[in-house]
């Protein structure tokens, strides 16, 4: 594991300082003295520039301001003006999902799409110096070994199918993407990874408290090397970072409690039975959806009351409602979202995803996402192509026997058991999304670019949420339908259509 300080915003004087060759102090670049002055800004009358400087002449004076402010009057926006790039080097598949849960963070992750693995993994720290070890690793390489095998055939069956595109070598980095998507559905979630991560002081401490929290040895030590490196730059900035019960105890508790209550309930294993068939369900949206956003969009453009404004709406007919969102969209080009009225809408989804889903699913952060452990009795998800090349038996072999060590290591030592599942296999998790997050969600991962198991997830989403709001999500669905859907509606094409932007390349996606 690695962790490098790559960068964090500094103020611009003090780099126009060095490139004067000016001494500068070491300690004056800091990212705190930007958070101090902005503090200062609600009761100080002179012009921000100034208070800067001040700041910036009194580094140490700016750091107990930060933290009396922080501290003392908990205000702890202004370590948000405070900026840091990280490189996280050397991570799990399984701790990165820690990494990425939290929301107001930017990300950019290796991609096992786009990147050949090398066998690398993670050996979790709990397993040395036990007898369980020889167990995951023999899995591990076993699973590594079927990678580059399947990886292999795959290549050779993706160049024979689209050996149009394969003409051409321009088009090979393509084609060799989707052989490596497939093949890694067999890899574990040990496998090593890294990420650019940008962060703003207020999340990090937050994600620091977390990780100080955390059962797993990993992403304490993770946790411990951030606040390494950040810890000497922004002391003052990074004041509640350690452990709490809070963090570490709630879900625990809460398990326990559940545990008591479904004891009560004889009739459980049959409902559990009764919601496994589909793998995404729509469990609650709001009632009227279309009546609350068709109300929302004439209360922004009037000066009736939000009560008045869906009284008329409940009268209008179904051709005069659609007119008000014909209105809203008419305009509207393929990279627009759809007005922030549609926000007033939401959808609960309970999704049952492989690992290698769930990858993508969690990059959406503005939604509620959580997730269950991953349980296999949910089964893998074998992607069609590995059937296609006649590797479904060896692919499910491999499964059978990680599910064996996974049995083992939850009885013995059940912090790590998850580390030696693959991308294959599955968890439940719970999405909450409003509608204007849902069309980015479809947009993106419904175009026909996107990989084909999140795109078949969140066509399910879209479908439901269609069938509950026809109206809200009328115009639902990728990028490389919406000329479609536009003229579906309006007769005609967009002005800015996915066929007449500059530099892209047009590949029919038949995969």
């Amino acid at each position: 594991m690695k962790v490098n300080l790559a960068g964090f915003n500094v103020d611009t004087k003090v780099l126009e300082d060095l490139q004067r060759q000016a001494t500068v102090k070491r300690e004056d670049l800091t990212p705190e003295v930007i958070s101090a002055a902005y503090a200062r800004i609600s009761r100080d009358p002179r012009p921000i520039d100034q208070i800067r400087q001040d700041a910036r002449n009194e580094v140490e004076r700016a750091r107990r301001s930060n933290s009396t402010i922080i501290f003392k009057m908990g205000h702890h926006s202004i370590a948000e003006h405070a900026v840091f790039n990280l490189d996280i080097i050397g991570v799990s598949r399984y701790a990165m999902e820690e990494v990425e849960r939290f929301r107001l963070c930017s990300y950019t992750e290796k991609s096992q799409r786009y990147i050949t693995l090398d066998k690398g993994f993670i050996v979790p720290q709990e397993l040395e110096g036990t007898k369980y070890k020889k167990f995951f690793v023999d899995v591990i390489e076993d699973q590594n070994y079927a990678y580059v095998e399947f990886f292999n055939f795959l290549k050779d069956y993706v160049f024979s199918k689209y050996n149009d595109l394969a003409s051409d070598r321009k088009n090979y980095e393509l084609l060799e993407g989707w052989a490596k998507e497939d093949a890694r559905y067999i890899t574990s979630l040990s496998t090593l990874s890294q990420v650019g991560l940008t962060i703003n002081a207020r999340n990090l401490e937050f994600m620091l408290r977390r990780f100080a929290s955390s059962r797993l040895s990993e992403v304490q030590v993770l946790g411990e090397e951030i606040y390494k490196k950040v810890f000497k730059i922004a002391p003052s900035l990074l004041i509640f970072h350690q452990a709490n019960d809070y963090d570490r105890k709630t879900y625990l508790e809460l398990a326990k409690l559940s545990k008591t209550i479904f004891s009560q309930f004889k009739n459980l294993q049959t409902e559990k039975k009764k919601y496994s068939g589909e793998d995404v369900y729509l469990v609650e949206a709001t009632k009227n959806g279309d009546l609350i956003v068709t109300a929302a969009i004439l209360h922004t453009v009037t000066n009736l009351s939000y009560q008045i404004c869906k009284e008329i709406v409940s009268k209008l007919s179904k051709k005069q409602l659609f007119e008000i969102f014909k209105n809203s969209w008419k305009y509207m080009e393929f990279y627009d979202a759809v007005l922030r009225e549609f926000e007033y809408v939401n959808f609960v989804f309970n999704i049952v995803l492989s690992a290698a889903c769930f990858a993508q699913l969690k990059r959406h952060r503005m939604a509620t996402l959580t997730a269950q452990n991953y349980d296999p009795s949910l089964g893998v998800t074998i992607p069609p192509s590995i059937k296609a090349i006649g590797k479904e038996k060896q692919f499910i072999k491999i499964i059978e026997k990680t599910n064996k060590v996974y049995k083992i290591l939850k009885k013995n030592i059940p912090i790590v058991a998850p580390y030696v599942l693959t991308n294959a296999h599955r968890k439940r998790v719970l999405l909450a999304v409003n509608a204007r997050e849902l069309y980015h969600i479809s947009r993106l991962r419904e175009d026909e670019h996107a990989q084909w198991d999140i795109r078949n997830i969140v066509g399910k989403m879209s479908k439901l949420a269609k069938n509950k709001m026809p109206f809200v999500c009328a115009i639902i669905g990728g990028k490389d339908k919406y000329n479609q859907l536009y003229n579906d509606i309006f007769g005609k094409l967009p002005k800015v259509t996915t066929q007449t932007l500059p530099g892209v390349r047009k590949i029919k996606l038949l995969k």
